[in-house]
This record gives structure tokens, C-alpha cells and sequence, in this order.
């Protein structure tokens, strides 16, 4: 979906292909290397979380959670699909697709790697940190971990990175990326895995973890700048104990 959405606007609103090496990054900073913040994506995140928490001490708010699976529960008691543990991760798979396609977005192969690896570490030590904090009960009764919901927190850090990286491409490659990260959601209330509100505080959470990465990198990257005869290496990662993936920034002197 996410491809064919880029292919339709292709011939309008992409310039000619472009090898994937370090470009000017004229649309997420200024000229003196600082990224632009937008209220705009951080005043929805937070009001996204504020009402997330809000469920725990507002009674109408926590009844709310109540109805909400009550109605999808009520026509769809047998429903189960394990799409949503790869929907999650489709617009990261879209922005590397897209480059590869030629179509390039804001930065080049290691800058958005460097800056989705720190997206993904915010949003697992916070969504991490509130699930020890809050004890929520799933829906099914199956644990205690439900607030915030991580699928839909990776999804939409996911899909706010492809925003960031192709909001001046085309509009339509953003919407297929908040389209599969909003279907993530859905699908985890259908699954009777999360609340409502477990869903919308962990759409919160992936946003403001996406915009504080890329708050972050450029002040990183100065720092690193002025390090003499140093190299930086992204590597892979990968965890048995607790089945998890990441990428490590390794730094050679």
C-alpha cells in the first residue's frame, strides 16, 4: 500500500533519482544544523498520553474503555489475526523500500538509521517503564502490562519517521504510513489485547519518541563532528533473553 501510494505521485512530485549519499537537509533544519521543532506533532502526542493516563482516575473516561470492547467484542468474539506484529513495522519497511526505488527522503542510508535506532530505544524504555508503573490488566486477563499498547507505539513511531522523512515528497506517502500504524491499533482492540486507551497513550508515545530522536541527532552529530580522527559504524543487534532487535552506534578512535 505504502509503495503503490508513492508510485502514484512519483511522476509529479519526485526529481530525478539520486544516489543515497549525505545530502543537505533543508526541510528538517535550519542552516546552522539545528532541527526545526513543530508543536504541531508534539501537542498531539502529548494530548494522546494525558488522556491515556486520564483512564486511571476519570470514571467516565475508564467506562469508555469498557463500552468500546463491549461493541467490538460483542460481533467479533472469535476474531484473531498475528498481522498486527508485522503492520507495525511497515512504514520503516516503506522509507528503506523507497530509497531503494530511488525515491530518497530527508537523509541519507546511515543518518535515518542512526535516527530510528534512537527512535526505537525511547519508545521501548518508556513504553517498558510505564507497563512496570501502571500494572494495567489486559482486556483477556492474560497479564498485567497493557498501558501503553507497544505494538501501536512501534507503529507510530514508525509511521511518524516516514512522515518525517517524506512530508515534502507526497502527502499520500504519509497517509499510507498513519493508515497501516492507526490499522495497527485497531487491531490490537479486535484482538482483545488492549483499551482504547492503551492504544491511543502508545500512538502518543511512538510520536514523541520519533520527534525527540530528531531533535536529538542533530545535536549529536555536531558533538561527534568535532571529534578528530573518529568513525562511526551501525551495527545490528539482537537480544535472546527478551527476543528483541536494535541497532548499536559504534564509535571508532
Amino acid at each position: 500500500m505504502l509503495l503503490v501510494a508513492a508510485e502514484s505521485s512519483y511522476g509529479q512530485t519526485i526529481a530525478p533519482a539520486k544516489e543515497d549519499t549525505i545530502q543537505p537537509v533543508l526541510s528538517l533544519a535550519h542552516r546552522n544544523g539545528q532541527y526545526k521543532v513543530n508543536p504541531g506533532p508534539i501537542l498531539a502526542a502529548a494530548i494522546m498520553i494525558g488522556y491515556g493516563a486520564a483512564t486511571f482516575h476519570v470514571r467516565p473516561l475508564h467506562e469508555l474503555d469498557l463500552s468500546t470492547k463491549h461493541e467490538i467484542r460483542e460481533d467479533n468474539s472469535r476474531f484473531h489475526t498475528t498481522i498486527d506484529n508485522y503492520l507495525q513495522y511497515s512504514p520503516i519497511f516503506g522509507v528503506y523500500a523507497l530509497n531503494a526505488m530511488g525515491i530518497h527522503g530527508a537523509h541519507n542510508f546511515k543518518e535515518r538509521t542512526i535516527i530510528l535506532g534512537m527512535s526505537s530505544l525511547l519508545v521501548c524504555g518508556t513504553v517498558t517503564g510505564l507497563k512496570t508503573l501502571t500494572h494495567r490488566e489486559r482486556p483477556d486477563g492474560s497479564a498485567a502490562n497493557s498501558f501503553p499498547s507497544g505494538h501501536t507505539a512501534t507503529a507510530f513511531m514508525s509511521a511518524e519517521f516516514m512522515r518525517m522523512e517524506y512530508k515534502d515528497v507526497s502527502p499520500w506517502i504519509v497517509v499510507g504510513g498513519y493508515m497501516a500504524a492507526t490499522a495497527t491499533g485497531v487491531l490490537r482492540m479486535y484482538n482483545n489485547r488492549h483499551w482504547l486507551s492503551d492504544v491511543v497513550a502508545g500512538a502518543g508515545v511512538g510520536i514523541l519518541s520519533t520527534q525527540a530522536a530528531y531533535w536529538l541527532y542533530p545535536k549529536i552529530e555536531k558533538g561527534l563532528s568535532g571529534k578528530a580522527n573518529t568513525s562511526t559504524m551501525v551495527m545490528p543487534t539482537y537480544d535472546a533473553g527478551t527476543k528483541s532487535a536494535g541497532i548499536s552506534l559504534v564509535y571508532i578512535h
